[in-house]
């Protein structure tokens, strides 16, 4: 039963957002009778900055989904953020802390590589190849950074989007060495790719297939399709491969802890979730 003593997560976006959240949440809430629940809440971006303060007046309010097209201007609406953030350029989790103070972080990269790690990629002192700088792509290199990764190479079609990247990698991680301008995967530990690129077979893959080394992770964010031809053809290759929706419930975890609900696992979110896709 919801009342006013329900926990209460705002998921924000805007108003013909398709909310996926919920179906992942709230039957998990359910199942472990946890009185939570999150509220798909469309906001118009020309009323977003006001309602974001709003929102947190409630009594009952844990903390905030943020999604787009909110998740670049709520890096300035917020009172703290983290290096995560900084590099990202982007916020998709708010809460308040004891003060008062708004305080927001960037899950979408953690989601991505707490995936990685769970089968078995060990980050640190590894090379990288993201393909795509905008912002989920951004989001997974300051979180791989954070990891302790050796060396990132950034590739975008808009070189000037992945030397802005780049550049704020270099403030916050000067120990990462950062590479620009080339989308060529021979020598790199992990492939990510960012884009739309690779969705379909017959579409333009985001690196050539051929260069990439067996041995190789590769690691994909559509969440459009399980295994897109680009991870089709890197499991060919035999290549260990992350589909997309996986970021997806791994950041789920750490959202859980980040609010102070108790954890889980991704496994069991994917036992209790009612997507269609």
């Amino acid at each position: 039963m919801i009342n006013g003593n329900t926990e209460l997560i705002a998921h924000i976006g805007y108003p013909t957002y398709t909310f996926k959240s919920p179906m992942i949440y709230n039957p998990y809430f359910e199942k472990k009778g946890i009185n939570a629940v999150v509220m798909p809440m469309g906001c118009k971006s020309i009323d977003y900055p006001v309602f974001l303060r709003s929102v947190f007046q409630l009594a009952n309010i844990r903390g905030a989904l943020i999604t787009m097209p909110h998740k670049v201007v709520t890096v300035d609406l917020v009172d703290e953020v983290t290096a995560t953030v900084k590099v990202a350029g982007a916020c998709n989790a708010v809460k308040k802390a004891p003060d008062g103070r708004l305080v927001g972080d960037m899950f979408d990269g953690l989601g991505f590589v707490r995936g990685l790690q769970r089968k078995g990629l060990k980050t640190n002192g590894k090379r990288v190849l993201v393909v795509g700088s905008g912002g989920v792509g951004s989001a997974i290199a300051a979180s791989l950074a954070a990891s302790e990764i050796k060396t990132i190479a950034l590739f975008d079609s808009n070189s000037q989007s992945a030397e802005k990247l780049g550049d704020r990698l270099n403030t916050h991680f000067p120990a990462v060495e950062v590479l620009l301008g080339r989308n060529d995967p021979e020598g790199f530990d992990l492939i990510v790719n960012a884009t739309p690129l690779g969705m379909k077979e017959g579409d333009p893959m985001p690196v050539d297939i051929n260069k990439i080394s067996p041995e190789s992770f590769v690691g994909e964010v559509v969440l459009k399709a399980e295994m897109t031809a680009f991870l089709q053809a890197a499991n060919k290759r035999g290549c260990k491969v992350q589909i997309g929706s996986d970021m997806l419930f791994e950041q789920i975890p750490v959202y859980l802890e980040y609010f102070g609900f108790e954890s889980t696992t991704a496994d069991e979110l994917r036992l209790t979730a009612k997507l269609d896709y």
